[in-house]
């Protein structure tokens, strides 16, 4: 189960809305979303939540680019809106480096359809795309720092960890009015 939410920062107080993801496939489409929730250039929060999996904060400020948290990587690489946040500068990835490195392929006789019985990869690590994500947090942990969310509360979130975040910083009222 997801839930996502947009939490615009205006000058009477936040003010949340629901948001539906189906049409996001990319960070710019969630990002230009964002933008559209703020009257002007204001904070926005993207908060996604898959019900005990992980959660993802994304931050957008005017026009600069989104800053992005997600706990745990792995997981929301499995998830269609996950890896709509996991981009390769958050994995720490080249852009367009999708293409594996053929020299580091391990030609071994197994590429013909041979199980190979010492694979040390689990598939949890695996994404949808099959790039191997690390499991745990990744990006920017300081993203709610000066709304009052530190990096140690932030990543010590786990269950309902949107309603968390939303009660740190005074929203909890308008995020339920949207749950």
């Amino acid at each position: 189960m997801y839930f996502a939410a947009l939490l615009a920062r205006t000058e009477d107080g936040w003010e949340a809305s629901d948001t539906e993801l189906d049409d996001v496939e990319t960070l710019s489409d969630l990002a230009d979303l964002a933008r559209e929730a703020a009257p002007e250039d204001d904070t926005v929060l993207v908060l996604i939540e898959q019900e005990d999996a992980w959660f993802g904060v994304v931050r957008i400020d005017g026009e600069e680019d989104p800053r992005i948290y997600v706990s745990d990587a792995a997981a929301a690489a499995r998830s269609s809106y996950g890896e709509i946040l996991l981009t390769d500068e958050l994995l720490g990835r080249e852009p367009g480096d999708d293409d594996p490195d053929l020299d580091a392929l391990d030609l071994d006789g197994t590429e013909d359809g041979e199980d190979e019985d010492d694979d040390d990869t689990p598939a949890a690590e695996a994404g949808v795309s099959g790039e191997i994500v690390p499991h745990g947090p990744v990006g920017d942990a300081q993203v709610l720092d000066d709304l009052g969310v530190s990096e140690k509360q932030l990543k010590s979130l786990s269950e309902d960890a949107v309603t968390e975040i939303a009660e740190s910083l005074g929203a909890s009222e308008v995020l339920e009015t949207v749950r």
